[in-house]
């Protein structure tokens, strides 16, 4: 298939295969006589999988660290599912950071609710825990 072909299959921009192209994230694309870019079933395959890399927040230098492993064989395969093991476990612990952080949004909102309903100047919204009050 053609570069726009496997771009929008992909969900990437033409620029965006050429650049992975340029930085070996992928291999050289197969030309035609005419120089330009031709993609197998394999090769789109090979990018989709990349993608998959990206969302799951890997950096491009990560991403092609993966690609070298895959292209050594099974010999890798642990290495492969130890690193799959810390990225979930990276994704595990931002997404309870943004657990946190939505906790303390949805407290600033009820407080402006609260706040709108009868407004009080002097009150931030910061409440401490019972201990840590002034008695």
């Amino acid at each position: 298939m053609t570069i726009r072909e496997a771009a929008e299959l992909t969900g990437l921009s033409e620029d965006t295969l050429r650049y992975y192209e340029r930085i070996d994230l992928l291999p050289p694309a197969e030309r035609k006589s005419n120089g330009h870019r031709f993609y197998t079933a394999e090769q789109v395959q090979s990018i989709i999988f990349m993608t998959r890399l990206k969302s799951i927040g890997m950096t491009l230098e990560e991403m092609k660290a993966f690609r070298a492993l895959i292209s050594q064989g099974e010999s890798t395969l642990e290495q492969r599912k130890t690193i799959l093991r810390q990225q979930h476990e990276h994704i595990s612990s931002e997404i309870r950071r943004l657990k946190d952080v939505q906790e303390v949004l949805e407290y600033k909102l009820k407080h402006y609710d609260r706040l709108s309903a009868n407004p009080q100047v002097e009150d931030m919204g910061c409440e401490l825990p019972n201990p840590y009050r002034k008695q």
